[in-house]
């Protein structure tokens, strides 16, 4: 913001996602130094106590990706299943499912979608034990729900959630460390490596390469396929482009078929198993002549770009890899001369029945 010759505010476009980018890192300092220890242990007791035999996660939009991070963190590290709940089901269709032994968890920034409001208040009439995670302690959302965490994000002005989806990301795998009894100590590193992804100078050239793509396939595996969800929606969001995010293994059960030189594909790569089980889609891509970026180990096959992000442990990467995907996104709506803080069409909450 800066002041017009009236004496006004004018507002330039990005200005608010670009500094909500730039928070991330300070953010992960407050959440792995003591902001909201003390109600993630006493929400893991609660559970630890309940014993769940199953999850099911409520979420829409960002946080949907979020919830989807959530599902492979619940099944890989806490050995439970874990599935995404259809609010739809219990709000337009009226499904009574029993819920008994069931850990219901609703994933909302804002807190105030009535769907998610409703479907967790009945999850817990229904028998479930009921978490609500936002940013929003006060919300409709935290209210109706058993247990909250919140995230801790601070306001978040831009439609485009950036700072709030990765404050959600930390803020689960901080609860499913605790209840796994694991050692949060694994992502002290999280804000001093997140500062040099902001600043990594790769997503620059990505968003020139991608000025004038109207088309973009985003891919990823296993805990790196939400975040080739979420950058898709970035993208979608504040550049209006038609950006497809597949598993990189349903990309070759059809989908592949549509890439060629003229749609170019980010490839989310982290080391690791995720990124291992990449290289045959990576392979393929290459026999189609797509134009590849990667996102995370550049080893891992053939590309026109690589954005380099650090080697952390491979469920805390998702936290650093989005990062530079939300710059590309913030770049290229400012150079097409959108307003990635304002899309049009969009408001910050979102009301869904």
């Amino acid at each position: 913001m800066e002041p017009a010759s009236d004496g006004t505010v004018e507002h330039r476009p990005g200005v608010l996602m670009a500094a909500e980018i730039a928070e991330q890192p300070a953010i992960f300092e407050r959440l792995l130094t003591g902001a909201g220890g003390a109600d993630r242990g006493a929400v893991a007791a609660r559970i630890r106590a309940a014993g769940p035999r199953f999850v099911l996660v409520a979420a829409r939009g960002t946080s949907d990706h979020a919830a989807l991070y959530l599902k492979y963190l619940v099944e890989i590290r806490l050995g439970l299943p874990c599935g995404l709940a259809s609010p739809s089901t219990i709000t337009a269709y009226g499904a009574r499912p029993d819920l008994r032994d069931v850990l219901w968890v609703a994933v909302s920034q804002s807190g105030g979608s009535p769907d998610l409001v409703e479907s967790t208040a009945a999850a817990g009439r229904a028998g479930a034990l009921t978490l609500a995670v936002t940013n929003a302690p006060d919300s409709p959302l935290a209210r109706a729900a058993a247990l909250q965490l919140d995230i801790g994000a601070g306001v978040e002005r831009a439609v485009a959630a950036t700072k709030t989806y990765t404050a959600t990301l930390l803020t689960l795998w901080l609860l499913v460390e605790s209840l796994d009894d694991g050692d949060a100590r694994a992502a002290e590193d999280l804000p001093r490596l997140a500062a040099e992804v902001v600043a990594e100078p790769a997503a620059d050239e990505v968003a020139a390469r991608f000025r004038f793509v109207d088309k973009v396939v985003v891919t990823g595996r296993g805990y790196a396929y939400p975040t080739a969800r979420e950058a898709a929606l970035k993208l979608m969001e504040t550049s209006y482009l038609a950006a497809h995010a597949f598993s990189g293994a349903d990309l070759l059960h059809g989908p592949l078929a549509m890439v060629d030189e003229d749609r170019p594909v980010v490839a989310v790569t982290p080391h690791g198993t995720a990124g291992a089980a990449m290289q045959p889609v990576l392979a393929r891509l290459a026999d189609r002549g797509a134009d590849v970026t990667l996102v995370g180990d550049g080893s891992l096959g053939p590309a026109s770009v690589v954005v380099p992000v650090p080697r952390v442990r491979e469920d805390l990467s998702p936290l650093l890899e989005i990062i530079p995907l939300q710059r590309v996104a913030h770049a290229m709506a400012v150079a097409r001369h959108h307003d990635p803080d304002a899309p049009r069409g969009l408001s910050k909450v979102t009301r869904t029945t």
